[in-house]
């Protein structure tokens, strides 16, 4: 067998057994790509690759242009791929003590409030009906933390209402990484931009779909379920409208939404249910933004900070 061959097995492997996304499914193609490419370049066959080889492959990944995070996921999906040939065709496992690459603290970029609610009002035209739509999805960005694939994602019976003591709540499911559900709230600002999408657009819409008929919550100009890049593209359009298009993407409305939650008090463990975190270490990165601000208002206003 090739690594073509190899290369399919795995992913299918992956995608049925596994459970895992789309998403990740393509990253692993591209990567698996990147590794056949140069099997080929060297005259190299998978079942003859050795050490050398694999030294010579991480090599000439640290001189490319690739981001430290990219080469880690082209490792991890080596990672992957190796440890599944040793299982399943008795491959000698070269991978097993390959250890990624230390990435350096970066903070997550998180606006103020002030400047996620122009961005949200900056996607709304009046001359123009189909920005409700983008204002609802701006708003479930933001209300509920959910990765931009998460949010056009949502289908019309993900959405519920859940009943407390006090009264009830509207929640909405969203799906993350490995197919995993979690149920989120949503905010009174979300449930009004969202009603008022579902009553004035979403039916014109639907009415452009030959079938009429599409479970998606957000559709496009065809009737069919919007996509990530057009919903990032509506992250952008606001963006530029209200003079914050440097930096901007729909991730954003995560950090941000993580940041705000924490600097209101809210607990990290509740932070990362909502965030869908597997670990509570991913969502303690959100933690250090907090405390940067509180050592800077510290030093700006305590009369003994600085010398």
């Amino acid at each position: 067998m090739n690594i073509r061959q190899y290369s399919d097995q795995f992913l299918n492997f992956s995608r049925i057994e596994r459970g895992l996304s789309n998403n990740s499914i393509s990253a692993y193609t591209r990567d698996l790509q990147r590794f056949a490419d140069y099997l080929a370049e060297n005259k190299v066959n998978i079942s003859d690759f050795q050490q050398k080889n694999l030294d010579e492959f991480i090599s000439g990944l640290s001189k490319s242009n690739l981001a430290v995070s990219s080469i880690n996921r082209v490792l991890s999906t080596l990672r992957s791929f190796f440890a599944y040939l040793e299982r399943e065709h008795n491959f000698f496992n070269l991978m097993k003590d390959v250890e990624s690459k230390k990435i350096p603290v970066r903070l997550p970029k998180a606006l103020t409030v002030s400047q996620i609610a122009q961005l949200i009002d900056g996607s709304f035209s009046e001359d123009n009906i189909v920005s409700i739509r983008n204002r609802a999805l701006l708003e479930l960005l933001y209300s509920t933390g959910g990765r931009v694939s998460e949010i056009v994602g949502i289908n019309l019976g993900d959405i519920g209402t859940v009943k407390s003591e006090s009264n009830d709540v509207r929640v909405i499911k969203l799906r993350g990484k490995g197919s995993k559900e979690r149920i989120v709230p949503m905010g009174s600002f979300s449930v009004k931009a969202l009603d008022d999408y579902l009553v004035r657009v979403r039916p014109n819409l639907l009415s452009k779909n030959s079938k009429s008929r599409n479970e998606a919550l957000f559709l496009n100009q065809r009737g069919t379920r919007i996509s990530r890049q057009s919903a990032w593209q509506i992250v952008v359009d606001s963006a530029k409208k209200c003079g914050l298009s440097e930096g901007i993407s729909p991730h954003v409305f995560r950090h941000s939404f993580a940041t705000h939650l924490l600097d209101g008090g809210a607990d990290i463990r509740v932070v990362q249910e909502l965030l869908g975190h597997a670990s509570v270490t991913t969502t303690q990165i959100y933690t250090l933004i907090t405390i940067d601000k509180i050592r800077e208002s510290y030093s700006l206003a305590h009369p003994r900070a600085r010398s």
